[in-house]
């Protein structure tokens, strides 16, 4: 004769069902870890360092690393 209970399936354990959640979370956190990374590497991809110089500022003369000067002494006020 054969007995009435069976062994539940490994898949309804609760180890199992713990392991899958686990790694289910470890599987989603690393997919947001990677969507983050890229979108601020796509974001600042296009601003340099200051290393490059644009044809327009490229007639500007810069003495102070890179930064135009703002003149005041040109305009003249009357007190």
């Amino acid at each position: 004769p054969l007995s009435a209970q069976t062994e539940a399936p490994f898949y309804e354990e609760w180890w199992f069902l713990l392991v899958m959640a686990l790694s289910s979370l470890i599987l989603i956190l690393l997919v947001v870890f990677a969507l983050v990374l890229h979108g601020q590497s796509k974001k600042y991809k296009n601003c340099s360092t200051g290393k490059t110089i644009s044809n327009v500022e490229e007639s500007v003369t810069l003495d102070n690393g890179g930064f135009a000067a703002l003149e005041l002494n040109s305009r003249h006020l009357n007190i």
